[in-house]
């Protein structure tokens, strides 16, 4: 088994040449030294490239006591946070905790949604709960409306020294509505990093904490982010997996191939490509550019969305995330009628018949117009998935600079909240 994810490039023939390749990489190589030297366009926000070796023992240790406490005490955690503050939590737990597996953590503050919101507080009046609340301004309304509704239900339940043992705040070192809360009442409070935007987060406490408080291995995230950071990010750029995937990303855009798909082949990266999503369309889609990434869950979406990305409009290309072990233990059993002229795959695990659905799935696009690579990852774990955290930080920061835009920030966002604002009637809006 491999040590580190890869990079498969076979359906990308006909699509992207060798000269297309040598022809980007200066630009890549220009890309790379803007990160490594600090001097490109949102220099300072580069402190997530230093967070696998910024870790003492003693910090990651507190994080699993925290998280070990709330754990022991808690029927329900409440995570409150959204985008990068949710996302990277959510898509960490989904992957590394069993899919039917009753779980702690329960999410808030990601959508306005009334309805969900109406029934886990139902649900919380009820359960013993605690709280992590994620926001660096503690301000941002969809986790400030949460936090409100949650702090109010932990208030009716617990005296004040009870609450400090159950609400952590997640938040800036200084200053903020969030942080002043946490000084004034003395709840238990990690820092984000100033130089860390929030799609950039997943390996700061704001995804360690919540991922802790379902018994993930944190160590073995940050292990295998640095392993990416040690191994695969340097040296021969032709084989370096990083930048390679950043190159054809550009090449494939500039080709009019304007929307990538990230496809996977279990439900368990459900969130993982939610996370890609964000991380991308935040980090490139501006100035008038950018690639639009979008996402399936095979072989689910083959009998939706699957006409469209096979004959449909040829401006798409697929990046799957695929699991190489297979899983055991689910075979498909011999039925003396065989109605369904199954009979043929009598005794075969169901994840040899999911495999073999990838392949055909690959090949079938790329002979329909839809080129498509795939990144490998050797089994599901948190020593491979903090690679993949890595992998794509890395590669989206590199292909944004390629593109020619600031990585770092996100102007637009702040548009539909100035006209929310205005329609809610905050004060000065």
């Amino acid at each position: 088994m491999s040590a580190y994810i890869t990079l498969d490039t076979g359906y990308l023939k006909d699509f992207v040449s060798d000269k297309d390749i040598k022809d980007i990489m200066p630009e890549v190589m220009n890309a790379c030294s803007l990160l490594k030297d600090k001097s490109g366009p949102g220099n300072d926000f580069l402190g997530w490239q230093d967070l696998p070796v910024n870790y003492e023992d003693a910090d990651l240790s507190d994080m699993e006591q925290t998280a070990s406490g709330l754990r022991e005490i808690s029927d329900a955690v409440i995570v409150i946070g959204i985008g990068g503050s949710y996302l990277g939590a959510k898509s960490t737990i989904d992957m590394l905790t069993p899919v039917l597996g009753r779980k702690k953590v329960f999410f808030a503050g990601c959508d306005l949604n009334a309805q969900y919101l109406k029934e886990l507080a139902a649900f919380s009046e009820n359960k013993d709960i605690s709280i992590i609340v994620i926001s660096k301004s503690g301000t941002t309304t969809e986790p400030a409306v949460a936090f409100r509704i949650f702090l109010d239900i932990a208030e009716s339940k617990y005296d004040e020294e009870e609450l400090k043992k159950r609400v952590v705040c997640i938040t800036d070192s200084k200053k903020g509505a969030l942080r002043e809360l946490a000084d004034a009442r003395g709840f238990k409070s990690y820092i984000i990093p100033d130089d860390v935007g929030g799609r950039f987060s997943v390996l700061t406490p704001v995804g360690l904490l919540p991922a802790a408080c379902e018994g993930v291995d944190i160590r073995g995230l940050l292990a295998g982010a640095l392993a990416v950071r040690n191994e695969a990010d340097g040296g021969d750029p032709d084989k370096n997996i990083i930048y390679r995937y950043a190159a054809l990303r550009n090449i494939l855009y500039r080709k009019g191939k304007v929307i990538e798909i990230f496809s996977n082949f279990d439900r368990r990266f459900h969130y993982l490509s939610e996370w890609c999503k964000q991380l991308f369309g935040e980090s490139e889609g501006k100035d008038g550019k950018g690639i639009f990434p979008a996402s399936c869950d095979f072989s689910t979406d083959l009998h939706s969305m699957g006409q469209l990305i096979q004959q449909g409009n040829r401006n798409i290309f697929e990046t799957f995330i695929i699991e190489q072990k297979e899983s055991a233990g689910c075979r498909i059993p011999h039925n003396e009628n065989d109605l369904d002229n199954l009979n043929y795959l009598s005794g075969r695990e169901v994840s040899f018949v999911n495999k073999q659905a990838y392949l055909a799935t690959s090949e079938a696009h790329f002979e329909g117009g839809v080129p498509n690579l795939t990144v490998f990852i050797p089994e599901i774990s948190a020593f491979y998935l903090g690679q993949l955290f890595y992998f794509f930080e890395k590669a989206v920061a590199v292909s944004a600079y390629i593109l020619g835009v600031n990585p770092f920030n996100q102007p637009g966002v702040e548009s539909y909240k100035k006209k929310m604002f205005k329609l809610l009637g905050k004060p000065g809006s």
